[in-house]
């Protein structure tokens, strides 16, 4: 199978067929959960943009499982302010509410007012090791249409992991992803790369992916510096440091449900 151009292809303004580059490794014809967080996050920046105001915290609330399928989203403004707006938007499926997003944008204020320490910058992504992804059964998916190479870790590697990760094609056809989308696109991959037990064992269910950015991303590589915690209960959370090549950016967060399979 050739791989796509792009994750999703354009059917009008809202709507949006997903591609086969959107497919998580465990099959079902189901997407990973980064490309739809981008295609919200691209909704987000695309909603009544005004210069100066930027994404701060993007929320995906995970409904149910995303189908490679025609999906529409619905954007709408919840709090609307000259320096401060809260937008919500939901993605569906044949009028299935897939996703519940919401979005804190912000204006970038000048004035010098930064205080604290930003923290210490990965090694660039030229230091890591191109780690093979394990074989899913799928000749094309999210795990093809991303690049990932490794600090520490890998994936069948249990424990905590730091790992470059970049999109090989476009969000939508000759359209160049934005750092945010970048990232989102990028984020719901933290329990992947640093999970403590086999995941071909366990089953692993993200109902979220919450990210903050404490200032605009840059360029196209996004580092993870990523760590899981799973309880006895079969509760866990996932917790990211997100980079890119100047240093830290933000934080992303996924709360997991946790079961042996079969």
């Amino acid at each position: 199978m050739d791989e796509p151009a792009a994750f999703f292809e354009p059917l009008g303004a809202t709507r949006f067929a997903a591609t086969a580059a959107t497919l998580g490794p465990w099959g079902g014809g189901n997407q990973h959960g980064g490309p739809p967080c981008a295609l919200l996050g691209r909704a987000f920046e695309r909603h009544e943009p005004e210069d100066g105001l930027g994404i701060v915290r993007f929320t995906a609330e995970i409904l149910r499982p995303v189908p490679q399928a025609t999906l529409d989203v619905d954007v709408r403004t919840v709090r609307g302010g000259r320096n401060v707006q809260l937008l919500e938007a939901v993605l569906s499926c044949e009028g299935v509410e897939l996703i519940l997003a919401r979005a804190w944008r912000m204006r970038a204020q000048s004035g010098g007012v930064a205080a604290g320490t930003g923290g210490a910058p990965m090694p660039g992504p030229e230091t890591g090791v191109a780690v093979p992804f394990f074989d899913v059964g799928l000749p094309v998916g999210y795990h093809t249409a991303m690049e990932w190479t490794f600090l520490d870790g890998a994936f069948l590697d249990a424990g905590p992991a730091r790992v470059w990760m970049r999109m090989r094609l476009p969000l939508i056809p000759g359209e160049e992803p934005s750092p945010v989308q970048r990232v989102l696109c990028t984020a719901d991959s933290g329990n992947g790369v640093s999970a403590e037990a086999d995941a071909r064992e366990l089953l692993f269910i993200n109902t979220d992916l919450t990210v903050h950015l404490r200032r605009p991303p840059r360029g196209e590589w996004i580092g993870m510096d990523a760590r899981t915690v799973i309880e006895p209960d079969g509760v866990g959370l996932a917790e990211t440091v997100l980079h890119d090549l100047d240093g830290p950016i933000g934080r992303g967060a996924q709360i997991l449900f946790v079961s042996r399979r079969g």
